[in-house]
This record gives C-alpha cells, structure tokens and sequence, in this order.
C-alpha cells in the first residue's frame, strides 16, 4: 500500500492521541503485524497512556488518602473544640449545641431537659495545699465519677476550673433531682491526694427546661440556683426559683455598690472590747467593719465580706481596715494613757494573706503610724490557716519576723487539733463562739470549755474566748486561769467616739458596767 492510496493505521493514530489528550487513558490501539514505523508510534503512544494511567491512579490514591487524612483531622479540631482536654469529658461549646438540640426535640413533643450546674466546694484548697498536679487529679477523678451517675443519653461537661455540668435528657423533676443526689453521694466519698484524702462536696444548681427556654437562659437560670445553694453552704442542692434571679440582680448592684463605697464615707469600723477576765481591764479591741449604706442603712460584714471575696475586693476592704484601725491607734496612743500591753485586733482574709506585697504593706503602715509591731494582732481564721499553701506560710513567718501577732480566729469550727497548733507560727488562739454554747440545746459544757482551753496552754498559745453573754460563763472563765475574752456580757462593738471615752475613762469593764456597754 502507497502512502497516496492512505494507511488506516494514521487515521487511528490520530484518533487515539486525540482521545489520550481528553483524558481517556484506558484505552490501546492494536499494532499490524507490518511492525513499520507506524507501529512504533502506536506502541510508544500505547506506552504513554499506560504510563499516563499509572499516573493518575497513583494520584487518585494519594488524593484519597490526603481527603481521609483531612476528614479525620476535620472530626479530630472538631472533637478538641467539643472536649475538655484535661477530663475528656464535654466542654461549654459541646453542651451549648447538645442543650439546644435537647430543647428543640422538646417543642417536637419529647420530654424537657434539665441541666445540673455544679461548683466544687472548697476546691481551690487542694491547690493551693497540694499543688495544681493534685488539683487535676482530683478534677480527672470527679469527671470519672460524674460520668458513672448518668445514662448514655446524658452529658457531663466541664465548664472550666471546678465548675462541672450535667445535662440530663428527657428529664422529669424526680430523674433530675436522683441524678443530683447520686452525684453529691459519689462526691462524698474521698479521694487521696499524695498521702492524704480530700473531699470534693458540690453545690448544685438544678433547672428543668420549659418550651420557651433558650440554652443561655437555661444555663443562666441553672447557675443562679447553684449559687443559691453555694450560699446555703456546702453539699447542697437547690432548685431554680424565679425569686432567685431577682436576688441575684441584687447581689449584683450591691457587688458594683460595695466596690464603690471601699475607701469612701460608706464604711466604718466598730471596735469589741478585748477583757481580761482577772481584773475587767480592756488590754485591746477587735476592729470590726460595718458598711452604712446610704439607702439600705447599716449592712452587717457578714452580708459583704464573702461578697468582696467574690469578686475580688477583699484586699482592698481588709487593708482599709487595717489603716483605719492603726490611724485610730496611733490617736489613741498619744491622747490616752493606754494600758502597756493594749493590742489592737484586725482581721484579714485569706486570699489578703497570699498577696506577696502584703508583708511590705504592714510594715510600710506600722512605720508611718508609729506604731510598735508588738501591737497590732493579726487574725486569720483558723480554715486559713490550716490550709494555706507556701505564699500564705511565707507570710505568717514574715509578719512574726516583722514582730506582728497572729492568731487563730474561730478556732473549733472544724480543724482543731493539737499537731497543727504546734505547728503554725502563731501566737494566740481565739476560741469561737460555739464552743461556750453546745448546739443542740443552746446550753454550754463547762468541762469541754476547759479541755479546750488546756489543749491551747498545752501548745504553748494566749486564749481568747468569744460570745461571752452571761455571767456564769465570764466567771467559769476567770477561775481558768489568764485568759481574756469579749462577747455581748461585756460590751457590743462600739462606734469610734464610744469606745474613745470607754478608753478615756480608764478602759476597765467590770461585771458592774456590763450593762451600760449591752
């Protein structure tokens, strides 16, 4: 055949590498047994596409695998976004779209959610003790036992620090409130912590959703009732209550008001006198603040101090007091002629006691007020104490090496014991108020108060006693030993011009005045 009359064998040549370049590579173009140059350029083109389909496999593979490795890190972010990534357990992004879809198969006619809020008590104890590797241990440890009160269709979530929530499904108020006592049964039981065991008690806020709820107002409405029961004390659970919120909204215009009225004309300080039980005479006084609301009128300290704790304005309240109360010394010290031991009581905070310049501050006052270290007495409570972490041991050990006084306040509410007392740097121990007075029947047991008083002389410590209101007990008391005391039988805390003139008038309280101070 002669080039003029045509080789097929072209027009299939053509037609091939027409359909290689669209990208059909699958198929082959058969040679003739001439084996002439056409046929090799069918075989190379044959070849081409071969290679050209090995090619795009490989790629397709590696295509396939590159999408499966980026749909898996896809759901990989997604579940770190969703979890918490110390517990594993849910996070607040998690639960916000696990309450929305809750609430919107409850307008679809299933049964509501509840959400329980939780908020470990006294958590921040074991950090500041054991350390923050021991505080997420027990965080680990408190997740594993949420997740072994709920059904699968349940969530656990933690919310950040200690605060801990569990969504319960199609809930009923009796299923909610069973899985809130089981949790507070589980949390109940201890966990070691190093050598010792530690107790993670829950407040917890319960709130049953209703049709018209949206997951911010019922995790707003849930955390209102946990706060509720926080303030009831601990291991508690409350159920939401609309009264609650109104509290609440209070609570927060009082918090905005008390930060305004720290260092104003709003505060003042009342003094207790401090009796030496022998003589009646007055060796000190201990300064306690009161707030005179310009509406609300005078608000007791126990309405505003946890409140400056919450958020974050005791330091500020306690070194207020502190420099009221050395400025009122220093007056005193060069009008009257004060007894020479008269010490002056004034009560710090915990969270004051772990501010690392609080040492510069003591010292910076009692050295621009004149006043002898020796003087100035420093109450801590006795919970502080007991748990404080290597700040809050600096700090004693610094303000004894200053000269400064520290005692434990309301001793035996519920650490007592003689290993720590000999172990503290302190000084005197004040007894609270409860022990003079047995609780179940108001009445008071003589010789508890004076094994009480022998396990303080035994640690080598000055006693202080409280809520002295009646005769018996001031008497009981002399016939101890030297011990001081102060309490309603004597004197209520007094506004600064009366106990000025108590003072003036020679700074005796003797059972014959007790009842012009009641």
């Amino acid at each position: 055949m002669t080039p003029e009359e045509g080789d097929p064998r072209l027009a299939m040549l053509v037609d091939g590498i027409v359909r290689l370049s669209r990208g059909d590579l699958s198929s082959r173009m058969e040679t003739s047994p001439a084996r002439d140059d056409v046929d090799a350029v069918i075989t190379g083109v044959n070849l081409l596409a071969e290679e050209l389909e090995l090619v795009y496999r490989q790629f397709e593979k590696r295509v396939e695998n590159r999408t499966a490795m980026l749909h898996q890190a896809h759901l990989d972010m997604k579940r770190m976004a969703m979890t918490d990534s110390l517990t594993g357990l849910s996070n607040r992004v998690d639960l916000v779209e696990k309450i929305d879809l809750a609430l919107s198969e409850h307008k679809e006619g299933a049964a509501p959610p509840a959400l329980l809020l939780l908020d470990l008590d006294s958590f921040k104890n074991v950090n500041d003790r054991f350390g923050h590797d021991a505080g997420d241990d027990v965080l680990r440890e408190v997740a594993e036992r949420l997740r072994g009160v709920v059904r699968a269709t349940d969530t656990v979530a933690r919310l950040g620090g200690d605060e801990f929530a569990i969504l319960v499904s199609e809930a009923t108020m009796e299923i909610a409130l069973g899985v809130a006592n089981r949790t507070l049964d589980v949390l109940a039981k201890s966990i070691d912590v190093e050598e010792f065991s530690v107790y993670s008690r829950a407040s917890i806020g319960l709130r049953l959703a209703s049709a018209d709820h949206t997951a911010e107002s019922l995790l707003h409405e849930a955390d209102t009732a946990m706060y509720a029961a926080k303030n009831e004390g601990r291991s508690t659970i409350r159920t939401f209550e609309p009264v609650m919120l109104y509290d609440r909204q209070l609570r927060t215009l009082m918090a905005a008001e008390l930060r305004d009225a720290i260092g104003s004309d709003q505060l003042c300080v009342h003094y207790q006198p401090v009796v030496n039980l022998q003589d009646g005479a007055i060796n000190g006084v201990e300064v306690l603040v009161r707030w005179e609301h310009p509406t609300r009128g005078m608000i007791a300290p126990d309405s505003f101090i946890p409140l400056a704790e919450e958020i974050g304005a005791i330091s500020d309240l306690d070194r207020w007091v502190m420099a009221t109360a050395l400025q009122q010394y220093a007056i005193w010290r060069a009008a009257l002629a004060l007894p020479e031991h008269f010490q002056i009581r004034v009560n710090i905070s915990a969270i004051e006691l772990r501010q690392l310049d609080m040492v510069d501050f003591v010292r910076g006052l009692l050295k621009r007020m004149a006043v002898p270290p020796e003087s100035l007495v420093i109450e801590i409570t006795e919970s502080a104490l007991v748990s404080g972490g290597e700040v809050e041991t600096y700090s004693l050990l610094s303000l004894k090496q200053l000269g400064v006084c520290i005692e434990i306040d309301d001793f035996g509410t519920g650490y007592s014991s003689i290993s720590y007392l000999r172990r503290l740097p302190v000084d005197m121990v004040k007894v609270d108020r409860s022990i003079l007075r047995e609780p179940a029947t108001g009445s008071w047991q003589p010789d508890f108060v004076a094994a009480v008083f022998q396990l303080i002389r035994a640690a080598g410590l000055g006693a202080v006693f409280e809520g002295i209101e009646t005769r018996d007990q001031a008497e009981f008391l002399r016939t101890l030993g030297n011990v001081s005391g102060q309490g309603y039988f004597f004197s209520k805390p007094l506004p600064e011009p009366d106990i000025t003139e108590l003072l003036r008038a020679g700074g005796y309280l003797s059972t014959n005045l007790s009842d012009q101070y009641t």
